[in-house]
């Protein structure tokens, strides 16, 4: 019995079947690159949903480890640590006047953007939030509730009260969903798992105009987005404004488990001392691992390199439009792109595997498309020769 099955077999004995895994086990990382036990490598397109956005193993993030690994591994929160300050400080500038919370993942830091949404409205007997069709806000119990899509929702109910769903970029079906209860709108400027779906420009500065209007929170989920994913640190500098609140998680910490929400000053007295918590939050490792992070963006230009890399492989994947028909449309941001297929993307995305290549489907029909920011053009060059083989293999 090969290495690959041994594995499988404990996994499959021991491990809660909550994924659908694909029959490879992986044993290492470097960059853009991964092998499986046994030895084949892979480039990886869509590394971990978007969190090894430096690709796997970025040496300034392994040091960093490694060196406070040896100081302290873990704090409790009721002490003071220089090093949530310090990242907290990070984010703030790159981000907006506000405070930081910091906990382990995007579902956690969504969860805390809602409780600081339903504490906000409670003195008026506002609690109603609204989301977005097509959303994906997290697993947890909240968050799948805020989550537009019915599929997460089957067999959890009762789900949690409070939470309208409207069409995406729909601002007359969102402005008829404004009650006197509604605390807050929280939307993805792109929707990764329900399609890469883009915002458009006018939609979100309506929405933050009614916000403004109406003394709404808004609430941007930028835990795929964030960190350079779209050419800017966060999406939202796209659009050229300013969110209430800020989720982030993913490729935050490098390849370790971070989450995080940033509230602006005015609206940071909502959540006091006791209201809200998390045991692992901030810990001395992943906020060493999340400073490497902002440091490689900055010295390395990844921002300039996303820029760069994403205007190729859009143009790249666009001549495979052109090529192939089975394609219907190309669309993102930055190195955040789908690919809408005219058929269900499943078979494409398990080609491509057999052959080498990591993507994503989403949606059923999209491939997403979201290489490490500091991908480059041979490693592009590489993923569109893999991906055009597919293609004509598949197309008909």
């Amino acid at each position: 019995m090969s290495k690959t099955a041994d594995y499988i077999k404990e996994y499959d004995k021991y491990v809660l079947g909550t994924y659908t895994r694909n029959p490879i086990v992986i044993e290492r990382g470097e960059g853009s690159w991964v092998w499986d036990a046994e030895g084949k490598k892979y480039l990886d397109f869509f590394p971990g949903w978007g969190v090894s956005s430096l690709g796997h193993c970025h040496p300034a993030v392994v040091k960093a480890v490694k060196e406070q690994v040896g100081r302290i591994l873990h704090m409790p929160n009721n002490f003071y640590n220089e090093w949530q300050g310090r990242l907290a400080r990070k984010i703030v500038e790159k981000a907006f006047s506000g405070k930081v919370f910091f906990g382990n993942s995007g579902a956690e830091a969504n969860e805390g953007a809602l409780k600081l949404a339903r504490r906000f409205g409670e003195p008026e007997g506002r609690f109603e939030i609204i989301t977005m069709n097509a959303s994906f806000h997290g697993r947890s119990l909240a968050t799948i509730t805020a989550t537009g899509q019915e599929k997460y929702h089957s067999g959890f109910g009762p789900l949690i009260p409070g939470f309208k769903y409207v069409p995406f970029n729909d601002l007359s079906g969102l402005k008829n969903a404004i009650t006197d209860k509604t605390t807050a709108i929280m939307l993805e400027l792109v929707q990764g798992e329900g399609g890469v779906n883009v915002a458009r420009p006018d939609y979100v500065q309506a929405i933050r105009e009614i916000c403004d209007e109406k003394r709404i929170l808004m609430i941007v989920d930028e835990v795929q987005t964030g960190m350079g994913r779209t050419g800017e640190y966060f999406v939202f500098q796209t659009y050229g404004i300013e969110p209430d609140v800020m989720t982030l998680a993913k490729a935050l910490g490098g390849g370790l488990p971070i989450g995080a929400f940033v509230v602006k000053d005015e609206f940071a007295g909502y959540l006091p001392p006791g209201t809200h918590a998390s045991t692992f939050g901030g810990s001395p490792i992943v906020c060493a691992a999340s400073l490497a992070v902002f440091q490689v963006m900055e010295e390395g230009k990844i921002l300039d390199n996303v820029g760069e890399m994403g205007d190729y492989l859009l143009e790249e994947l666009l001549r495979l439009k052109a090529e192939f028909p089975i394609i219907k449309e190309v669309r993102g941001i930055g190195l955040m792109l789908g690919i809408e297929l005219d058929r269900e993307g499943k078979p494409i995305v398990d080609s491509c595997l057999d052959k080498g290549l990591m993507v994503n489907c989403t949606a059923g029909n999209i491939l997403r498309v979201m290489p490490a920011c500091n991908i480059n053009r041979d490693e592009i060059k590489h993923a569109i020769m893999i991906l055009r083989g597919v293609l004509r293999e598949n197309g008909d």
